[in-house]
């Protein structure tokens, strides 16, 4: 199979499974909103669990169906702890972003890991940045400023902390995308590549938790607080279908879709997932999308939709001969 032939699969196969990831993906808010708004559980707890729940599932469904994949050598573990603690850092920096500067800041700053994995890709992967590309991001991430209600000048009453948090937040994502991608030129499985990563950040998360004493916001203050649910087990199956449902199939999906495109090419299609949250927003809970929003959605999926037409064109383009001294 030639180059451009091969490239044009992966694009033919990645786009589609990196909008899926985004669409399971976009569920995670509708179910955190109902967890904390239902049950007030501390945002790192709730972290802590999702992670848990995820990689113990991940462990005994390997062991049943794969164990062969649940084997990595030494040289890669040291690797995939890492891979963990950026996953930790992430979900620890996000929560205390949108707990001081709110839901909609707090999108769009972790949303700029877009351009920080367009960058960083094209550094240290030597990923393709071109016009298209710079233009895409941009796009898009104009559409979720919009689609994330962040336009408005009182959404934007800053917390300094918050901010760098947010910031620093969409760093993280974005080192998890460069090192998802760089798990898959390894030839390390992506279910594998979830299981440690989750199981490391669980750890790190418990970590967290532990040593908060109540400093860091929505953490847990004793330890008590892990069992924050208590007997109210209708929340601890809505904890269950979370884990398993939009997070482990949500980040496993995003995982293969690392396989196929690059890390730049995936971050950019997950910044649909507000988009896809406003929808399913509308759908479950009725709520309204304003015009703003819409246009906002338009623009982010135009973005996408945009690079894939182009990334296509480019796949189709015959080789250039090699020029002649």
């Amino acid at each position: 199979m030639t180059t451009s032939s091969t490239n044009r699969t992966n694009l033919a196969r990645g786009y589609p499974v990196a909008l899926i990831s985004a669409v399971i993906l976009s569920a995670t808010a509708i179910f955190i909103r109902y967890l904390t708004t239902t049950y007030q559980i501390p945002a790192l707890v709730l972290a802590f669990w999702r992670e848990l729940i995820v990689a113990l599932t991940m462990l005994i469904t390997l062991g049943l169906i794969r164990p062969a994949w649940l084997r990595v050598g030494s040289s890669n573990l040291g690797y995939l702890a890492i891979f963990g603690l950026m996953l930790a850092l992430f979900n620890s920096l996000w929560t205390l972003a949108v707990s001081l500067d709110g839901a909609a800041v707090g999108t769009v700053l972790v949303y700029c890991s877009a351009a920080f994995t367009a960058l960083l890709g094209w550094w240290l992967l030597k990923e393709r940045l071109g016009w298209a590309k710079i233009l895409a991001v941009a796009v898009s991430l104009g559409g979720c400023v919009l689609v994330s209600g962040a336009l408005g000048p009182a959404a934007w009453k800053l917390h300094l902390v918050g901010t760098v948090s947010g910031v620093l937040a969409g760093l993280m994502w974005a080192i998890y995308s460069l090192m998802g991608r760089s798990a898959a030129q390894r030839g390390l499985n992506p279910w594998t590549t979830l299981f440690y990563t989750f199981g490391f950040a669980a750890i790190f998360m418990l970590f967290v938790n532990l040593i908060s004493a109540g400093h860091i916001p929505g953490a847990a203050i004793q330890p008590s607080d892990f069992l924050w649910l208590g007997k109210a087990w209708i929340g601890w199956g809505i904890l269950f279908l979370l884990s398993v449902g939009p997070t482990l199939c949500g980040y496993g999906v995003y995982n293969v879709a690392l396989t196929y495109l690059p890390s730049s090419v995936v971050n950019l299609i997950a910044t649909s997932e507000p988009v896809f949250t406003a929808i399913t927003a509308y759908i479950l809970l009725g709520e309204r999308l304003t015009w703003i929003q819409i246009i906002g959605s338009l623009l982010t999926l135009g973005g996408v939709v945009f690079l894939r037409i182009y990334e296509g064109w480019l796949a189709a383009q015959p080789p250039r001969e090699p020029r002649t001294q």
